[in-house]
């Protein structure tokens, strides 16, 4: 009775069918940062059954302008452990697994395996093709979002479906250094990405497959920029 109290105004949404499909899901949330923040609390308190937390940093106070998983206590202890906290006083039904290693071509899979989805929330890409090219392999759907200053973007990837990250995004060797970030645009791409994921989860309505959403918070504007695969991509051109 209490666990369907919880989740009311979202079985009135999308049904008991949909629900039961957030309850049986396990989601890797790659990056416990400002994306990884929004994604992972509203996933945890939608009802998704397991999260998987991965992140390599421990929490610093240059952090907290928008990572909201974490506070000032938490301050040099790993951000998988402050997350994991936070998220299991959120819901305690959501079972959150925790891996603080980086992300690499050797420990992905094993990372990525049974999961339903995959979110990247992460801050550089050469991660995030190491990601790609498992998403692609595993046969997973990735959602995309990326940040800095006032902008941001999103796109979702369905191998064999739409274009993966390596053809909307070719090579790029530029090292990963800080760049500029205020609290609301993570909020804002963040939340657009959970949103993403709950479709998915549950079959509610299209995805952005295809397209590329980009934010500029400037202005509250918001365009969807047209994506095609790339046939001769060296990721997922063998795919159907």
């Amino acid at each position: 009775m209490k666990r369907s109290e919880r989740y009311d105004r979202q079985i009135m949404l999308f049904g008991d069918g949909a629900q039961e499909r957030l309850f049986n899901s396990k989601v890797l949330v790659a990056g416990a940062g400002g994306l990884g923040s929004p994604v992972s609390v509203y996933l945890a308190i939608a009802g998704v059954k397991t999260i998987v937390i991965a992140d390599c940093d421990t929490v610093s106070l240059s952090n907290l302008n928008r990572q909201f998983l974490h506070d000032t206590s938490a301050i040099g202890i790993k951000k998988t452990d402050s997350a994991k906290n936070t998220l299991e006083r959120l819901n305690s039904d959501t079972e959150i697994l925790t891996v603080s290693d980086k992300i690499t071509e050797d420990n992905v899979y094993e990372i990525s395996k049974g999961c339903s989805l995959i979110v990247d929330c992460l801050d550089n890409f050469e991660t995030r093709r190491v990601l790609n090219r498992a998403a692609v392999r595993m046969n997973i759907p990735m959602i995309h979002g990326a940040v800095s200053g006032w902008d941001g973007q999103a796109t979702t990837i369905i191998p064999g479906i739409g274009p993966c990250f390596e053809c909307i995004f070719p090579a790029d060797k530029t090292p990963k250094k800080a760049f500029p970030i205020v609290g609301t645009t993570a909020g804002v791409i963040g939340s657009i990405q959970a949103n993403e994921a709950v479709r998915i989860l549950t079959g509610s309505g299209a995805t952005l497959t295809g397209k590329l959403l980009i934010w500029d918070g400037r202005g509250s504007s918001v365009d969807l920029i047209p994506l095609l695969r790339n046939e001769n991509c060296h990721v997922c051109s063998g795919q159907k």
